[in-house]
C-alpha cells in the first residue's frame, strides 16, 4: 500500500516526527539531534526567542530555517488572553502564523485549560492563524477544537515531560477515527516504542522534545525516534493481522501426512 505525506493546511510534509528546542545539554547537541531526528518542522517557544534584540545571540541562531519549519508555541501561558498576545507577538516578529497553541490549566500537572485553549482557537482562527492546539486526549473537546477551525488537534500521550507514554490508546483511536483533521499526538512519549505504539494507533504525527533532549544520548535516540516514527506509520499502513484469543499456525498442516507417505 502506498502512504501520502504528512499535509497540514496545505502545507506537506515528508517526516511525521516533530521536535521541540528545549531542554537540551547545549545548542549544539540541540542542532546534531535536529539533524538525526529527519524532522521538518521543530517548535520553539516563544518566551525563549530574544525577540527585541536580534543582534544578540538567540535560539533561532540554531536553527537552519531552510531545513526546517519553525511552529512558535504559546508554552508557559496559562490564559486565553496571554497564549493569544504570544501567537500574535511571534508573528509580528517574523517567526510564523502557525501556532502550537497552548494553555495551560494547572502548574503541576501542566494538563491544558480546554476552556481557554477553545476561546483562544476561536480568536487566532479569526485573525488567519494556523492553530495546532495542545489539548487533553479527550474527543469531545478535540471536536470543538476541530469545529472551531483548528488544522490539527493534539492530543497528549501522558503528561508533559513524563515519558510514560501513551495512557489511553482507545481516546487517541477514537480521536482519529473522528477527526477530519490531523491527529499529533504530543507529550508524553518516552521511548521508541512509545512513539512507534503512537503510530500504529493510526495518528498522523508525533511532537517530542524531553523524550530526545533528556536522553543520556539525545543525538542517538532522536535517530531511534526517527526509525520508530517510520516504523510505526508503516505497520499501520501495511494492516494488521486480527487478534484472536487462541493459537493460529504459522505453516499449513493439510497435506502433510499424505505428503509423507507418498515419500515426498
Amino acid at each position: 500500500m502506498t502512504d501520502l505525506p504528512l499535509t497540514i493546511a496545505g502545507k506537506t510534509f515528508r517526516s511525521r516526527l516533530i521536535v521541540g528546542t528545549g531542554k537540551y545539554p547545549s545548542n549544539s547537541v540541540m542542532v546534531q539531534a535536529h539533524e538525526a531526528s529527519e524532522a521538518e518542522m521543530v517548535t520553539v517557544a516563544v518566551r525563549r526567542v530574544n525577540v527585541s534584540d536580534r543582534s544578540k545571540e538567540s535560539l533561532l541562531d540554531f536553527i537552519d530555517t531552510k531545513k526546517f519549519f519553525l511552529l512558535p508555541n504559546t508554552a508557559g501561558c496559562y490564559t486565553s488572553d496571554d497564549a493569544v498576545r504570544t501567537a500574535r507577538l511571534a508573528r509580528e516578529v517574523g517567526l510564523s502564523n502557525w501556532v502550537k497553541l497552548e494553555v495551560i490549566g494547572d502548574q503541576r500537572t501542566l494538563f491544558p485549560d480546554n476552556e481557554a485553549l477553545l476561546e483562544a482557537t476561536r480568536i487566532l482562527v479569526k485573525e488567519n492563524f494556523i492553530v495546532l492546539p495542545y489539548t487533553n486526549d479527550d474527543p469531545v473537546i478535540c471536536r470543538k477544537l476541530e469545529d472551531a477551525g483548528a488544522a490539527a488537534v493534539m492530543p497528549l500521550g501522558a503528561p508533559i515531560g513524563s515519558g510514560l507514554g501513551i495512557q489511553n490508546p482507545n481516546n487517541i483511536r477514537i480521536i482519529k477515527e473522528f477527526s477530519r483533521v490531523p491527529v499529533i499526538v504530543d507529550a508524553g512519549v518516552g521511548t521508541p516504542s512509545d512513539a512507534a505504539i503512537a503510530m500504529e494507533l493510526g495518528v498522523d504525527a508525533v511532537l517530542m522534545n524531553t523524550g530526545i533532549a533528556e536522553a543520556q544520548d539525545p543525538i542517538a535516540m532522536a535517530r531511534a525516534m526517527c526509525l520508530a516514527v517510520k516504523a510505526g506509520r508503516g505497520g499501520f499502513v501495511a494492516g494488521r493481522i486480527p487478534q484472536k484469543r487462541y493459537a493460529t499456525a504459522s505453516s499449513p498442516l493439510e497435506g502433510t501426512l499424505s505428503q509423507m507417505d507418498s515419500g515426498q
